[in-house]
């Protein structure tokens, strides 16, 4: 079955080079192309739509404007953020794992965007996307994408799935370059932010940075040992165990 398919830009330019990249794959039908939001919400009013590649900054009504609207939806169409913004919005859609593409469109990210949508509508998952897209708006994004406020869980994104993490199931999480692995109840999953990017997100007071690359909830405190040679470590009450850095050591022992 075709995935359907809305461009709104703008920008005539972007609008072309955006369908011109689509015809490389296959079973995607366009079914239209808007200069702002007020033509997309007549077409999504007619029309069905799987996937709409949508503009953030457009002079008369900002992108994000549409975004909250049809976060409303029970199952609203999978969005994928145009953007010429940098690190911080890029950071807001990452947290709420929602899909995005920057300017000057690149074919290879492009055909990302297109493989993540195919597979989130393969495995019927718009309900938990409209779950992450109406988080991402009552987090208060405004025109520049400033999404990245202290929540109270998380949507994670793996291949074809988003899951909903609650921030009390993590025990503690640790740095993995570009990634935080959250360690939750008898397994672990990675998280496309960085440590510190996570840790902004948590809320005051019940979290507590150990070491450089780890951040332990502080009611999951057990034990720390030392081996004798100047090293530490924190058992934890799920059965983790984490470095804790001289830096962070006094801390520690403050909250024990």
């Amino acid at each position: 079955m075709a995935v359907r398919y809305l461009i709104v830009d703008d920008e005539p330019p972007g609008r072309t080079n955006l369908r011109l990249a689509m015809k490389a794959h296959a079973g995607w039908q366009l079914v239209g192309e808007c200069e702002g939001t007020a033509d997309a919400r007549a077409v999504l009013a007619s029309q069905e739509v799987d996937v709409v590649f949508l503009d953030v900054q457009m002079p008369l009504e900002s992108g994000l404007v549409l975004a909250r609207e049809l976060s409303r939806l029970r199952e609203p169409p999978l969005i994928v953020f145009v953007t010429a913004y940098s690190a911080h919005a890029i950071e807001a859609f990452e947290v709420h794992a929602l899909d995005y593409l920057l300017k000057p469109l690149d074919d290879a990210r492009l055909a990302q965007a297109v493989e993540r949508c195919a597979a989130m509508l393969g495995g019927r998952q718009r309900a938990a996307y409209g779950a992450a897209l109406r988080d991402y708006a009552a987090a208060g994004a405004d025109d520049a994408g400033d999404a990245t406020r202290r929540v109270d869980h998380i949507n994670v994104r793996s291949v074809g799935r988003i899951e909903r993490i609650a921030i009390d199931d993590i025990c503690w999480i640790e740095s993995a370059g570009n990634y935080a692995q959250l360690h939750l109840p008898g397994r672990t999953v990675l998280h496309r932010i960085t440590l510190n990017g996570m840790a902004a997100l948590l809320p005051p007071g019940a979290f507590l940075r150990v070491h450089r690359g780890a951040i332990v909830r502080r009611d999951q405190i057990a034990r720390l040992d030392s081996s004798g040679d100047a090293t530490w470590r924190l058992h934890l009450r799920c059965g983790g165990a984490v470095a804790v850095s001289e830096r962070y050591l006094d801390a520690v022992k403050a909250a024990m």
